[in-house]
């Protein structure tokens, strides 16, 4: 989804009539501002109700912001929301976010959440804040969750990144920046937990600046650090603002202490040189060193945000009730609205063609479902309004299905409470009962085909066997993997077809440990779970030709096929897993045999003869082949596909493919000998090690076959103290040694089956 930012035009007034759909004259845009007030003023009543009508629905636009929380695991995106509903007044109340106090936060609305202390499913919630109406969308941090975090993203307007002021920029901060970036997400920084012992802020600023490659400064300057960290100096608008009350709700501007002139100072001109590098406007001033006033600093940052060329880092600890209420004011500020960003959708009745969207509600409905939920009264789906309004009782179509269907029920969301509402226009976010679909398909009136470009989803790491421990409860158990695998796109589920056993494949070990304890708690289904596997690959390393010959001769007609030709590794930077080309001139085969030979061909390659996973990254060159006038048919072929290519698959070198991760771990120093030895055990590749105050920071290349059971074993080497995070980085070729271990394993697997 490509967004672009659209600068305000100086005379709103004419560029509202200009864009007026059913203006009566097709040379309206074209026409003077002056002029279409004399046009306005003789009008009809009903264009005055129309033009009327416009100004209403831009202001509501204006007044809205869509926005994300997305950060690394336990950095307080969950906290920082939480303080946000109490200062906007959503809830009335602020609890933590473990659930100590029997309710938890209220955005982790799961028993499980509360338990583990983690965001798993995204959530939803909206509030008001100095009369701007704010969606938010309170993200995991967990790597196993980083679907959550790509569809959240794929319809949000903006984003806030929270770092923590010690943790720094971690591999999760990377990661999700990296989602922001791909869905070009305008985002504001926010540095928390400045309370913390060993916060420093400047290093993470500079940390954002090199890992994240952020163009980024600071607003604020934090007036004091760990328990001595008293309230924050707004640079923009040269204040101290210090948070009294027992939640830190009544924000007090006050002096700015002496001692901090200077660096206000050289803070505030670093700001504007920083901002001016990318912003024309601010540059000239700043060049001709003429002095900057708040207001037009804060129209430059907030060009710079929309842009996507600057990020602003605000500060705080949402934790200790500081910092928050002037990020809710930096939202405001600097992040955009719907109408200032542009979407695009495909044109499905011209070939894909891209449209720009308006993102106005006068224009025919198109909205984009992102999150299904089982809800209390049935499938709960999200929707993201592009344009125009959808209503209670509407008629809308699932571009996707071509099927018709009505609105029943239309909600917005709190978490997992909602309020009824009657209609809802372009730019909102709000969910429907009763409506069947799959995530990611678009909605329109009827009136347009459009469909809105889909989001990245990664390919699963990890299967699981399971099944459950008792045979009456074999229905209730295919429903929850059915609804599991509808809501999470990485979650897939599968049958082995050697052993019949139910796989159930995701991003790592917690992601299906939760699905396990979900089916258990919400489907009442005890699952009995065999030991993980990866998910390895096999490819060719050579070419390696191939002639065969299919012939079967049974009474009545037989089968003939015969296919020549050689199959070769792909090149290593090929989009495609696989690719089949037809080279045959003239018409040894039939071309409508083709097809068949191909699907032969891809099934052949669904389970290589190593050790039964999935080949990839290789091409099959058909050069000849050999047809009968009756014998042939595509059944013939294909099995002729089948043979030829587990004939000749043994003679271009294959190879086995596993899962590599990049795993990050923090751990006091004194124990950084005996995890980097052990990571070595694991046949783990060291590619940095970093200090971190008392801590050693050492990121690895680690095979995921060698990482189960990790989290125990880190624990006992570093007495509880150290801590890691792993991610997907990509299948590369096993050893010699590891690869004849896997194959005699699965010889002997097959042979005691």
């Amino acid at each position: 989804m490509a967004r672009f930012p659209t600068s305000p035009s100086p005379n709103l007034l004419f560029r509202l009539f200009s864009s007026n759909k059913r203006s009566s004259s097709p040379t309206s845009a074209l026409l003077s501002g002056d002029f279409q007030l004399r046009q306005f003023s003789a009008g009809s009543a009903a264009r005055a109700a129309k033009d009327e009508k416009e100004p209403w629905w831009k202001e509501s636009m204006d007044k809205l912001r869509n926005i994300g929380i997305s950060a690394h695991i336990d950095s307080g995106k969950t906290t920082l929301t939480e303080r946000v509903l109490f200062y906007t007044g959503r809830i009335h109340e602020i609890h933590e976010v473990r659930g100590r106090d029997g309710v938890g936060a209220k955005m982790d609305s799961m028993d499980l959440e509360r338990e583990k202390g983690i965001t798993i499913q995204s959530a939803a919630t909206y509030c008001t804040w100095k009369d701007y109406k704010v969606n938010i969308i309170d993200t995991p941090g967990h790597v196993d969750f980083t679907i959550e975090v790509e569809r959240a993203l794929r319809v949000l307007d903006g984003a806030i990144l929270v770092l923590c002021s010690v943790g720094g920029v971690q591999s999760q901060s990377i990661t999700v920046d990296r989602q922001m970036r791909r869905y070009e997400v305008p985002r504001v920084a926010f540095i928390n937990k400045l309370d913390r012992m060993g916060a420093d802020p400047w290093k993470v600023l500079n940390q954002a600046r090199a890992k994240l490659r952020h163009h980024s400064a600071a607003v604020q300057v934090p007036i004091g650090l760990e328990e001595n960290f008293q309230g924050l100096i707004d640079l923009v608008h040269v204040k101290a603002y210090f948070f009294h009350g027992s939640s830190g709700e009544n924000v007090v501007a006050g002096e700015i202490p002496a001692d901090m002139d200077d660096l206000v100072a050289e803070k505030r001109r670093e700001l504007i040189e920083t901002v001016s590098e990318v912003d024309d406007v601010l540059a000239e001033k700043f060049l001709n060193d003429e002095p900057v006033s708040p207001a037009e600093l804060e129209e430059a940052i907030r060009r710079a945000t929309i842009a996507q060329k600057f990020v602003p880092v605000f500060m705080g600890s949402a934790f200790k009730n500081k910092g928050v209420q002037p990020l809710l004011d930096g939202v405001v500020s600097y992040l955009p609205s719907p109408n200032e960003v542009n979407n695009y959708a495909l044109d499905q009745s011209k070939e894909e063609e891209r449209v720009t969207l308006t993102g106005s509600p006068d224009g025919p409905l198109v909205a984009l479902a992102f999150k299904l939920e089982e809800g209390r009264f049935g499938q709960l789906t999200y929707l993201r309004v592009y344009e125009g309004v959808i209503k209670k009782g509407d008629f809308i179509i699932n571009v996707n299905t071509g099927k018709r269907i009505k609105v029943p029920r239309l909600v917005r969301m709190h978490s997992n409470d909602m309020e009824d509402i009657q209609e809802a226009h372009a730019g909102q976010i709000v969910a429907v009962f009763g409506v069947e679909c799959a995530s990611g398909d678009t909605f329109t009136d009827g009136t347009v085909k459009y469909t809105m470009t889909s989001m990245s989803v990664p390919e699963p790491v990890m299967s699981l066997a399971v099944k459950p421990v008792s045979k009456d409860s074999g229905g209730q158990f295919s429903k929850a993997l059915n609804r599991f695998q509808k809501e999470d796109p990485t979650f897939r589920v599968g049958l082995d077809p050697e052993s019949g056993q139910t796989i159930i494949s995701g991003m790592g070990e917690l992601h299906l440990d939760i699905y396990v304890e979900r089916i258990r708690r919400e489907y009442k289904v005890d699952a009995t779970v065999g030991k993980p596997r990866v998910n390895f690959r096999e490819t060719v390393t050579q070419r390696a030709e191939f002639d065969y010959l299919h012939k079967k001769q049974s009474g009545g007609a037989g089968q003939y096929g015969r296919v020549t030709g050689y199959v070769e590794p792909l090149p290593p930077d090929s989009k495609e897993k696989f690719e089949f080309e037809n080279m045959i001139v003239g018409q040894a085969i039939p071309s409508g045999f083709i097809p068949a030979i191909e699907k032969g061909f891809k099934e052949a390659a669904n389970s290589g003869s190593l050790i039964g996973h999935p080949v990839e990254n290789i091409r099959i060159v058909l050069t000849d082949g050999a047809s009968h006038a009756v014998d042939s048919s595509e059944l013939a072929f294909k099995m002729a596909a089948i043979y030829a290519f587990r004939l000749c698959y043994t003679a271009a070198r294959p190879v086995i493919l596993e899962p590599v991760m990049l795993v990050e771990l923090k751990v006091p120093t004194e124990f950084q000998g005996t995890v980097a030895g052990d990571i070595n055990k694991r046949k783990g590749i060291i590619v940095g090690n970093d200090q971190e105050g008392d801590d050693s920071v050492i990121s690895a290349h680690v095979p995921l076959n060698n990482m189960f059971g990790y989290s125990t074993s880190l624990r006992s080497m570093t007495q509880g103290k150290g801590e890691f995070t792993m991610e997907y980085k990509e299948h590369s070729a096993v050893s010699n040694e590891v690869q004849s271990q896997l194959v005699n394993a699965h010889n002997a697997g097959k042979a005691s089956d």
